[in-house]
């Protein structure tokens, strides 16, 4: 089991006061990852985002295998309630609630929030200072009536083409599309509310899968229009660098190391006491070791053999030499970096318990957006959120 973090080792959150989207008020209706990815970056950056569940909660709660991380992961510091859009009473709720908040969210398959009448061009009607945010398999053109998942526009993307080796794609360990998507669709909502500020109206912000995947393979792409010449997969990829691998060392641990210019060569070899080598007249300049690069690997693989990784680690960073051990993913709930950085901090959970999550990558005034209440209850805030609402019309 991983070690509780330490409190002295969490970042305290900045106050709900300090955070930039403080005020704004977000209605979401999303599941699994790309919707409440968008949420979180918000409901992170201070928005108060009220999650739209089903009777019953979303279905995302109970995924199993890879799938059982999803709503830990991607619904913190967001209210929950139940409604059933379904029927004529929750919709004409939902779209009631929609006229209160300045941002609406959603995720479903296309046209679905159309025929329930809370989509865009029906709620920007009642409510033209709405933003509201759309996260599709793919923007408007011949494909986006498709569905999509991550695994179908990273086939489609060439993101699985560059990424597995030659005739075998191989799709990316992660959510990688879903989870920019829900980036893509939050600062879409950031533009959108600075827009707003000028014009004094919202609109519509779509977010979508294909065109993030694309996105990613964009480098690549740039590289046959320079060259004219067909990028191959990474693990065939002619390499700008001569030692940039993984190699096997001692005990079978794996590293990756490298040395990416003529100063990093040279320091290698006096890191590994193989001074040798710089006399080599292939070895001499990265061009040359490029050129020969199967026997540079082939005889720095027999001597990293030799070299136990815990004895080397330390001498490669003394070096300033870059190096990265093959991390997995349940290693990463021990790394020092990320919880004496306050990048792995306790949430309280939905069940009553704790566990840990992992922060958004940035820091706002040197302070990272960190855990601002528990993962909600399935309907957690229905009364509060509806109470107030009914309040309201009393009040009318």
């Amino acid at each position: 089991m991983p070690s509780p973090t330490p409190p002295s080792a969490v970042v305290a959150p900045p106050s709900p006061t300090s955070l930039p989207l403080t005020g704004i008020r977000v209605l979401e209706f999303t599941h699994m990852v790309m919707g409440p990815t968008c949420g979180m970056i918000l409901a992170d950056l201070g928005a108060e985002v009220i999650k739209v569940e089903p009777p019953g909660g979303d279905k995302t709660r109970k995924l199993p295998g890879l799938g059982i991380g999803f709503f830990r992961s991607f619904n913190r510091n967001k209210k929950s309630i139940v409604l059933d859009i379904t029927s004529e009473e929750g919709r004409d709720t939902a779209a009631e609630l929609a006229g209160q908040c300045d941002v609406v969210l959603e995720n479903f398959r296309p046209g679905l929030m159309e025929k329930l009448g809370l989509d865009h061009a029906t709620l920007s009607e009642r409510f033209p200072k709405l933003i509201y945010v759309t996260h599709k398999g793919f923007l408007p053109g011949p494909y986006e009536h498709r569905l999509a998942l991550d695994e179908v526009v990273q086939m489609m993307g060439g993101l699985s083409y560059m990424t597995g080796p030659a005739g075998r794609p191989l799709r990316a360990g992660t959510s990688v599309n879903d989870i920019m998507g829900g980036m893509f669709g939050a600062i879409g909502v950031l533009a959108a509310l600075r827009e707003r500020d000028r014009t004094g109206r919202g609109q519509e912000v779509q977010s979508a899968l294909f065109e993030n995947c694309v996105f990613l393979a964009s480098q690549h792409m740039q590289q046959y229009l320079m060259t004219g010449e067909a990028p191959p997969p990474m693990p065939s990829r002619v390499s700008a660098w001569s030692v940039y691998d993984v190699f096997t060392l001692a005990g079978g641990a794996q590293l990756f190391i490298g040395a990416v210019s003529d100063k990093q060569f040279a320091t290698l070899c006096q890191v590994l006491g193989r001074e040798e080598l710089l006399q080599v007249p292939g070895f001499r300049d990265n061009a040359s070791r490029v050129a020969v690069r199967p026997q540079l690997l082939a005889v720095l693989g027999e001597i990293l053999a030799q070299h136990r990784v815990e004895e080397l680690t330390p001498r490669l960073e003394a070096a300033g030499i870059p190096y990265a051990p093959i991390v997995r993913p349940e290693q990463l709930c021990d790394d020092p970096h990320l919880k004496q950085s306050g990048g792995l901090v306790p949430m309280a959970t939905d069940d009553g318990g704790t566990t840990e999550v992992v922060l958004l990558p940035l820091t706002l005034g040197g302070r990272r957006p960190g855990v601002r209440m528990p993962l909600p209850k399935v309907g957690e805030h229905t009364d509060e959120i509806l109470g107030a609402l009914r309040q309201q019309h009393a009040t009318h």
